[in-house]
């Protein structure tokens, strides 16, 4: 707070002109903090180049996490991934060449796996989940990516653990992949302060689980508050495993080829019908060649430890090497009180699963 600093004869003047007074001076208001100027750019890092690796006796089996406060209102806010991984460029081979009868280097992770990012609230220890981004990793290589999550950030206050999930595993003999698997993984925060797009009065995580054939239906209550105009469903789904017979909706033996109807409604009302399906993995193969450090091979440079068949199949709802984004569903009316989102999923095959979750939005 700024204050006016006095000589000290003047202030036994003031005192004693006051001292007739019935009372002391009024206190003077504290000036209010204007905050950053809009359009000033902030940024955080809570997590910076963290190993997940594929051990589970290992601290960082599978997850990385770090700290993120949501606090103030943006005009934008950006969550930035770079995923690195030990297995590209090949020129990496040099200083970690495969282990003797091995055909990859220890630490690489030559598989697309889930890569996941969500928030979660320590004050809501059984809460799920509120997942920002969707991607797959690419076969062996790096990605880069940008997510919108504005809404979240106005619409959340408070301390939230981030977490990025990625389920490596490793190969022990080192034929498929690594023995010792691992990715590295940064996220960035890069918020522009300003006037919110949009006033977000609630967002709520709704589910944040994988969903197999023993209960492919939910039903799950949410509460609209009160001055709503607008609330949405943001639902990402994949498909994954599942040894199963081939047929006409399935492209190869697995859940994750599989073309499977989903239905998303509200309250028990009407219901809409979609069917999650990615044919465009056959953009991330650009064929490049490498010669160098006992390697002769064309590869994808979006996927380069992966087939290029395998690289470029249609799949469920995802694709090697790419963010999956989220189908949005409106709740018709947007009234007060409590509602439920309903989703089910059909046909998911007895060793197959598809990875849900979806997050309610209401705005004014």
């Amino acid at each position: 707070m700024r204050r006016l600093a006095l000589s000290l004869p003047t202030a036994l003047l003031l005192a004693t002109a006051c001292g007739t007074s019935s009372g002391p001076a009024p206190a003077e208001p504290p000036l209010a903090d204007a905050g950053p100027a809009p359009g000033t750019k902030v940024q955080d890092t809570p997590i910076t180049r963290a190993r997940i690796g594929s051990k589970a006796e290992e601290a960082d089996f599978h997850v990385t996490k770090g700290n993120v406060s949501l606090d103030g209102k943006y005009e934008k806010v950006l969550l930035v991934l770079d995923l690195e991984s030990p297995c590209f460029p090949f020129d990496k081979w040099k200083d970690e060449p495969p282990p003797p009868g091995h055909n990859w280097p220890a630490s690489c992770d030559a598989f697309d796996r889930n890569f996941e990012t969500a928030l979660f609230d320590p004050s809501k220890p059984d809460a799920p989940g509120l997942e920002l981004v969707r991607a797959i990793t690419p076969f062996g290589g790096p990605l880069h990516v940008e997510e919108d999550v504005t809404d979240i950030w106005n619409g959340l206050d408070g301390p939230r653990e981030l977490r990025v999930r990625i389920t490596t595993y490793s190969d022990g003999a080192g034929k498929v992949s690594g023995s010792n698997g691992s990715w590295f993984v940064t996220a960035r925060i890069e918020r522009t302060y300003g006037p919110a797009p949009r006033e977000v009065l609630a967002v709520t995580p709704l589910v944040y689980e994988s969903v197999k054939a023993a209960a492919p239906s939910r039903s799950i209550p949410f509460d609209v508050p009160e001055g709503s105009s607008e609330t949405k469903v943001r639902y990402r789904v994949t498909g994954h495993g599942g040894q199963i017979e081939q047929g006409a909706e399935c492209r190869q033996p697995a859940d994750e080829f599989c073309k499977r109807e989903h239905t998303i409604g509200f309250d028990g009302g009407a219901k809409t019908a979609l069917t999650p399906w990615r044919n465009d993995c056959r953009t991330l193969c650009t064929v490049k060649h490498y010669k160098g450090n006992g390697l002769d091979l064309d590869y994808c440079a979006e996927n380069p430890c992966g087939a290029q068949a395998s690289v470029r199949a249609s799949r469920a709802n995802w694709c090697p090497g790419s963010v999956t984004p989220p189908t949005e569903h409106l709740l018709e009316g947007s009234t007060k009180g409590r509602h439920t989102f309903d989703f089910s999923i059909a046909k998911i095959a007895p060793e197959g699963s598809w990875s849900v979750s979806a997050t309610a939005f209401s705005y004014r």
